[in-house]
């Protein structure tokens, strides 16, 4: 087939007269032979000048590869790879019977990897017969999923296929963001026990693909990779990645932010203006809910996630502060108090069920007991216009946090069934529109949901909206605030409202109220401030505004 390419090579740079091809010996000389009648009419419709190139669009290399069995004439430049068949002239020379050719392009950006294809036997390991290039792309399919899909370019010359294998490699070199070393926690008791096996069969392979070097720790108890965190050298890896549930992340996370004001010898108890993280920090989804997952990502799939960290997709994303007056609690993305924190707990006493059993079984049990927490409430509001472009939000955002410290604070002091403090939008599958739909990942502010005392048939149909289309704060008894600040102080139960809530929620009754912070379990006194840092961490993930629509569904109530 190369043997017969000459003539073909001809018809294709008269389909291609912009690449400047120059005719071939052979080629130039049947062209001068030609009649002259002849050679008026193939000349003719050549344009006299190539219109200049795009930036990034001047070739780099031309070539004749074989790709799904056909010969084709590939073209290189540092922002695609393109593509079209070579095909033969017609017998009578007529150019106007010449079949045109589908030209196929590879955006070299969705391009993660290029590998020399070698024939060897078995138990052979190096070497072996040269067969072409495989180059390894990222493919977008439908739900938000992402998936690696393979181009084989064949040529079995070894010279031809080594300049494009070194050109190939020094464009991906040259993309940002993209990590070459990787430090990765797994945690082995998320969910079903499945992390380490979702890590070694399917995020594992793909890293050794993008030649990624990783350093594993399997952690082994709570606070482990926490404790990894304060002590290894963080400057030797271009990321953290985390394989497990939203607890499992959320201390990731939280040894990471912890470390950054350790090296930038702040005091840790005391933390007004963290500084942010020096890495940033990818989730692999193996846990029960993986709301942070779904909220980058759009799906549980952790091909989807590594590919994500492969590509190197970086989006900033706002943190919370969590403290008392006289402590850091921890760094977090979101907490509920009350029912959300009453169910975990409930839940974290029967860790000898299974995990999708013990959860319903706190659901349903804290819901039977259903009874609302006293506390005081003050909040420092934020409102940012939602119609303005993104520059004049960042404008005016700066100017109300300038204007923050001068506001006065709103205080509510009532009963309330749950208090939720969101900074992003926390998706999941039962809340395909997110707990707090209004948030953004990095709009500088957090949803305060505040559900007051109410029936308990009501309560369950504002828990139902979550799962569907509906507004799940369209009732009287909800209220949104968008806020920059928030204080919760419990006020202590007395008399038999405490002895009532004994059995149910122990920890109150001691004065430890719990919290569920980012799915872990936190129990804490005094009054808990929570502050919102915009930015204040990378994660790897893409903005959920540019997914799609959802369409998962939940049947759990």
């Amino acid at each position: 087939m190369l043997g017969a390419s000459a003539p073909s090579l001809r018809s294709q740079r008269r389909a291609w007269p912009e690449r400047g091809a120059q005719a071939t010996a052979g080629g130039a000389a049947r062209f001068s032979a030609a009649a002259p009648e002849e050679r008026r009419r193939r000349v003719a419709p050549l344009p006299a000048a190539a219109p200049p190139a795009e930036a990034g669009e001047e070739p780099l290399l031309r070539g004749i590869f074989e790709i799904s069995k056909r010969s084709c004439d590939v073209v290189l430049s540092a922002r695609r790879l393109r593509w079209s068949p070579i095909l033969p002239e017609s017998p009578t020379g007529d150019s106007s019977t010449v079949l045109q050719a589908q030209e196929e392009i590879i955006e070299m950006k969705d391009v993660f990897s290029v590998k020399l294809k070698r024939r060897r036997f078995a138990g052979q390991k190096n070497g072996g017969t040269l067969l072409g290039i495989t180059i390894f792309k990222c493919l977008n399919k439908e739900g938000n999923k992402l998936t690696d899909c393979a181009v084989h370019l064949n040529n079995l010359s070894e010279d031809h296929c080594q300049s494009w294998f070194r050109h190939l490699k020094e464009i991906l070199n040259g993309f940002q963001n993209r990590p070459k070393s990787l430090k990765v926690f797994v945690n082995p008791s998320s969910h079903k026990r499945e992390a380490a096996h979702v890590y070694y069969e399917q995020v594992a392979p793909l890293f050794r693909l993008a030649d990624i070097k990783t350093d594993v720790t399997v952690t082994e108890y709570e606070g482990h990779a926490l404790a990894v965190l304060k002590e290894c050298e963080l400057q030797a890896f271009d990321g953290v990645v985390c394989v497990g549930g939203d607890g499992s992340v959320s201390e990731v996370a939280h040894g990471l932010l912890l470390r950054a004001q350790i090296d930038a010898g702040k005091d840790t108890d005391y933390i007004p203006t963290p500084v942010r993280a020096p890495v940033p920090l990818g989730v692999i989804p193996a846990g029960t809910t993986n709301i942070l997952a779904h909220t980058l990502y759009g799906i549980k799939h952790a091909v989807t996630a590594t590919l994500h960290i492969v590509m190197g997709h970086i989006q900033p994303v706002d943190v919370c502060t969590f403290s008392t007056p006289s402590k850091l609690l921890r760094f977090g993305f979101s907490a509920m108090f009350g029912f959300g924190a009453r169910t975990l707990a409930l839940a974290e006493k029967h860790r000898w069920m299974p995990s999708s059993q013990r959860k319903d079984f706190a659901f349903i049990k804290t819901l039977a007991d259903l009874k609302p927490e006293e506390c005081e409430l003050s909040f420092l509001p934020l409102q940012i216009p939602q119609e303005d472009s993104h520059e004049n939000d960042r404008k005016k955002k700066e100017k109300i946090k300038k204007k923050g410290s001068k506001d006065q604070w709103h205080k509510i002091q009532g009963h309330f069934l749950n208090v939720s403090i969101m900074a992003i939008p926390c998706l999941c599958s039962m809340a395909p529109r997110g707990l707090a739909p209004n948030t953004r990942l990095n709009n500088g502010s957090m949803a305060l949901i505040l559900v007051q005392n109410t029936s308990r048939t009501e309560f369950i149909k504002h828990l139902k909206r979550y799962a569907s289309i509906k507004n799940q704060f369209n009732f009287p008894f909800v209220e949104t605030y968008t806020v920059q600040e928030v204080k919760v102080q419990p006020r202590p139960k007395n008399g038999l409202d405490a002895k009532e809530n004994t059995h149910l929620n122990p920890a109150s009754a001691e004065g430890n109220y719990p919290w569920n912070i980012d799915g872990d379990l936190m129990k804490e006194a005094s009054e808990v401030h929570i502050r919102v840092h915009p930015q204040l961490i990378n994660l790897y993930g893409v903005d959920t505004d540019d997914l799609e629509s959802s369409q998962a569904t939940c049947n759990c109530i």
